[in-house]
């Protein structure tokens, strides 16, 4: 009988390699005085573009059709922006008991936050669900956290009592000429860059991946210069991984009860389950420089850990969805 072939180890993919290696070059080789200061003002300016580009290249026929898709849109608008701080705020107790008050806040700011875009859409096509309307629901989520993730973070940090939440004027002028201008431009000047936009795809894609890349070298580098390392514990990075497991399960069954019982088919229900549950490191990121003033790294620490956790939980997901659908197929 001859030996199958050896199961390959799957290997990480470039974003994940890039964001692990941005770790490891802020660990070992931080940035100090001048170069921090051109690190700054670089990740700035790559935030600018992101927020161009992404005026650019978001359709506004997609947004329209997700508005009028208003039943599914309703129910990944809900599950992002409301359900997410509900469950979060009212588990705090268990929450906050696994990782402490500093990082019980970096969740805060991860339920405040707008649904992923790229991940999303790709996890609904893998697993059989409603592809359009994925696109159109990732789309309007990032769309509508522009405005809501500022107004969200302003009020439960100030119910919270957190430091650092600054979303008086300055933060609206910063988010203004920050975010939502390059955006506004973007949209505007779409009827010329379009075409040149839908053609260079992965020119785009990689400027997305090195804008976070370098959000995350200057955050860890800046962690590392102040010596935040040495005061967290392994205790509190395991705590962390376990937080962001026990949210996402809560928040993913909460929302396929919600599917149940508001009758949405098998493709509808996958397609509202990953736009909903899951939240994005692209925007996350730059609008935390632009609503904190700062990288904060009790606040990034476990936007990146809950990022990687839904990235694995939803791609066994959709693997599953996958094998379901091949042996309905078959039996058909």
């Amino acid at each position: 009988m001859a030996r199958g072939a050896p199961h390959s180890i799957p290997l990480p993919d470039a974003f994940t390699v890039g964001i692990i290696s941005s770790i490891l070059l802020g660990l070992a080789v931080p940035c100090r005085g001048a170069a921090a200061a051109l690190f700054e003002w670089l990740t700035q300016a790559a935030i600018v573009l992101l927020f161009f580009l992404y005026g650019v290249k978001l359709s506004r026929r997609s947004v329209v059709e997700g508005i009028l898709n208003w039943r599914l849109q309703s129910v990944v608008l809900l599950s992002t922006f409301l359900l997410f701080p509900v469950v979060v705020w009212l588990g705090r107790g268990v929450l906050e008991a696994m990782v402490g008050a500093s990082l019980f806040s970096g969740l805060l700011y991860v339920a405040c936050l707008p649904s992923t875009v790229q991940s999303s859409i790709a996890f609904t096509s893998i697993a059989g669900g409603n592809v359009p309307a994925a696109v159109c629901s990732a789309s309007v989520s990032s769309l509508f956290g522009v405005v809501l993730t500022p107004l969200l973070v302003g009020m439960l940090f100030s119910i919270d009592h957190a430091q650092g939440a600054r979303v008086g004027v300055d933060a609206v002028l910063t988010i203004s000429y920050q975010i939502l201008l390059p955006f506004a431009l973007g949209q505007a000047v779409q009827c010329f860059l379009k075409p040149w936009a839908d053609r260079h795809r992965a020119l785009i894609s990689l400027n997305d991946r090195l804008t976070i890349w370098l959000v995350v070298y200057t955050s860890f580098s800046s962690a590392t210069a102040q010596g935040y390392w040495r005061q967290l514990s392994w205790v509190q990075l395991a705590g962390l991984i376990g937080a962001s497991l026990l949210l996402l399960a809560a928040i993913q069954l909460i929302i396929w009860g919600l599917c149940r019982l508001l009758r949405f088919g098998r493709a509808d229900s996958i397609t509202i389950l990953f736009c909903g549950s899951k939240k994005s490191l692209a925007v996350g990121a730059p609008m935390m420089l632009a609503i904190f003033g700062e990288l904060d790294n009790n606040l990034l620490l476990p936007l990146m850990v809950f990022h990687q956790v839904q990235l694995m939980v939803c791609s066994h997901l959709a693997g599953r969805w996958q094998r379901a659908g091949e042996v309905d197929n078959q039996r058909e």
